[in-house]
Order: C-alpha cells, then structure tokens, then sequence
C-alpha cells in the first residue's frame, strides 16, 4: 500500500465506502465520499485504489469464498450400545391396551396382556424383527413369570431389558432369524 496524499482514491476496508483523500492531518485522514459527505478515517482503515485496477470489498469477499474449504459435517458415530438398542416395544401396561379396564378381573388383564405379547412377538417373527422389548412392569411378577413361560414356546432367547432405561420391569426378546 502506497503513502496516501490529496486527491488519491481510496476505499474503506471494512465498509462499502470509496471516496477521495481530502485532506491529512496526523493519523486523521478525511475522505469525501462518492456520495459526496466528509468522513474522518484513520490511515489504517483505508485502502488505495491504484489507477485503472480497482478492487471492491466485493472482490474481495468473493475471492475469500472461492478459497474457503467448506467444512465437513462431523458424522454421528454410533456407539456400540446403540447398535443393539431395540427398535421394537411393546408396552403391555393395561392402560396402554385398552381406553378402561374397568370391570374386568385380574384374569382378564392377564390374558389380554399375554395374547398382545403372543400376537407382536408372532409379528415381530413374521416382519423378521431381531429384537422385542416387551414392557411388563414390576408389579407382583405374575406376567414377567407368564411372559417367560410363552417366550419358552418360539425361537428366541429373552433376558432382562436395559436397567438403565427401562429398570426390572421389561424384557428383552432376541429372535432367530432362520436364514
């Protein structure tokens, strides 16, 4: 960058302002602007524009753009742990089985409960899903028994679900593919 003086054409680095050096006191340099308003910059601020080769704070940003090398999105690594998350629950709370389950006994929820295991496991079977989360519940332990005994009947092993997400009250089913 060349010394400024009177009557150069300069530009403004950080600005969509060209103008003309009017005037140099110290490190003030006073600018009329090519709208014609008087501006004060310091020398540092501004650009010279050398005769016929003119370059735009557009220029420039575009040159910048062409050079940037666009960033890579991080790929969402999977953990070992999600690879084998179930896609498959089936919630076998009462409430989730039916609007009311008033009126019916104990029996009765019991074996909606267990025919709605029987028919998603059978599903899951059909559709050849590998893995089956069967959410039971706590409770007394009368339908994680009953679950136990069905799940003996089909191709699969079954093992107590994740602790972490779903506590003792579900079951995991793992179903052999037949080839």
């Amino acid at each position: 960058m060349g010394v400024l003086k009177q009557g150069d054409g300069v530009e403004v680095l950080d600005d969509n302002i060209k103008g003309t050096v009017k005037q140099i006191s110290a490190n003030v340099i006073t600018v009329e602007t090519d709208d014609g308003f008087l501006l004060d910059f310091e020398a540092s601020q501004l650009v010279k524009i050398e005769g016929r080769l003119e370059v735009t704070n557009y220029d420039v940003a575009k040159i910048r753009d062409s050079k940037e090398i666009p960033k890579r999105k991080p790929l969402k690594a999977i953990k070992p742990k999600e690879r084998n998350v179930p896609k498959f629950e089936v919630d076998l709370h009462i409430g989730q089985l039916v609007p009311s389950s008033r009126g019916m006994s104990n029996f009765d929820i019991l074996n909606l409960q267990l025919d709605t295991a029987k028919r998603q496991l059978e599903f899951a079977i059909k559709k050849r899903i590998q893995k089956v989360v069967f959410i039971h519940g706590v409770g007394e332990g009368v339908l994680k028994e009953e679950l136990k005994y069905l799940f003996k009947r089909y191709p699969v092993d079954f093992y107590d679900a994740d602790y972490r997400k779903y506590g003792l009250g579900a079951t995991e089913v793992y179903i052999y593919q037949n080839g």
